[in-house]
């Protein structure tokens, strides 16, 4: 089973930007999907960004245009580059690398 581990949140002003890595215990180079979820308390893990085996990818719309999700499979390892974030953008960001165990999340804050 692969596990992951997230990386890169933090606290950031509105407008500004992170990068969140994630990286894998196996190659990603055959794994069927990436994708990153988000979280915040009291409510569902939501999917907030998708690559496929052929890096097509997906967003929500409400994060569209503003994050990218990228993967470098020399370093088995995927990052969410996040710009203009929002306040409702804050949440625990997760990665799963296909069908990966869950890590432990990275947190966002966005706040003055």
């Amino acid at each position: 089973q692969v596990h992951v581990a997230e990386s890169g949140g933090g606290l950031v002003q509105p407008g500004g930007s992170l990068r969140l890595s994630c990286i894998a215990s196996g190659s990603l180079a055959s794994v069927p999907f990436l994708a990153w979820y988000r979280q915040v308390p009291g409510n569902k893990r939501e999917m907030v960004a998708f690559m496929d085996l052929y890096s097509r990818t997906r967003y929500i719309d409400s994060v569209e245009g503003r994050f990218t999700i990228a993967r470098d499979n020399a370093k088995n390892t995927t990052y969410l580059q996040m710009d203009s974030l929002k306040p409702e953008d804050a949440a625990v960001y997760y990665c799963k690398c296909g069908h990966s165990e869950w890590g432990q999340g990275t947190q966002v804050i966005v706040s003055t």
